[in-house]
């Protein structure tokens, strides 16, 4: 099952009591993120795996920059641009991971910190 396909099943089912939205994000950016980190590592032997990677993660964020570019979406304005440039910033980088010219720490970095804001931690964007 791709992230994708997560993200969009995550957002248009109703949620299990016990499962909130800030939740259900946090996991899929972990799992994203270890996805990311064993495609970098297995990157020369099967580069497939670090593409399928990098396009799940890309897809979270196409679906995460919808959910805030929504009217009706709560946050505040700020962390909505925020988030949205986070997902400008993820597309661009990528392409460059996929190109060669990039690892992928720093889209791991990205991920951690607005899973740090989801969890309410410092430094985080949430």
């Amino acid at each position: 099952m791709t992230m994708h396909h997560l993200a969009r099943t995550a957002y248009s089912q109703p949620l299990a009591p016990s499962r909130s939205p800030r939740s259900l994000e946090y996991d899929l950016l972990a799992r994203a993120s270890q996805c990311l980190r064993l495609g970098w590592e297995h990157r020369r032997s099967d580069f497939g795996r670090l593409a399928r990677a990098v396009q799940d993660n890309n897809a979270l964020w196409v679906t995460l920059a919808a959910d805030v570019a929504e009217q009706g979406n709560g946050l505040p304005a700020p962390l909505r641009a925020n988030l949205f440039y986070l997902y400008e910033f993820t597309q661009h980088h990528s392409r460059r991971v996929l190109a060669g010219d990039g690892g992928v720490d720093v889209l791991i970095d990205v991920n951690t910190a607005v899973m740090r804001g989801l969890r309410g931690e410092p430094g985080g964007c949430g």
